[in-house]
């Protein structure tokens, strides 16, 4: 199982992932924290993607996919990174440590870090 930060979800929906990417995320099942559909609805109203979640294509990749829950030990954990960035990006890379599930993601500052388990 993958767990699959905000882009490279949209990424995989709308066809637009590289080829490296597309080989993994074609042998793993994918999941997502809870706070990527927030994500998803935040950068649709804030018009910088145009993609919604009832878009037909988004409600199929959701329905294929495992959410995971933000608990508290995710929040806690959230915290205690060794790398910083936007919250969202945090608690999904919380949920990789936590949930012993290996990040999919472009961001750099993610990639950095030595606690994330990336795939």
């Amino acid at each position: 199982m993958l767990n699959l930060d905000t882009h490279i979800f949209l990424y995989a929906v709308a066809g637009e992932l590289t080829p490296a990417e597309a080989k993994l995320l074609r042998r793993e099942q994918w999941s997502i924290s809870a706070i990527v559909l927030w994500e998803i609805a935040k950068l649709a109203q804030l018009g910088r993607i145009e993609i919604d979640l009832d878009d037909v294509q988004v409600a199929r990749a959701l329905r294929a996919v495992h959410v995971w829950p933000i608990t508290a030990e995710i929040a806690k954990r959230s915290t205690r990174l060794d790398i910083k960035g936007d919250p969202a990006d945090e608690l999904i890379a919380a949920t990789s440590l936590v949930e012993n599930v290996p990040l999919a993601t472009r961001d750099r500052a993610l990639r950095r870090s030595q606690l994330v388990p990336i795939a």
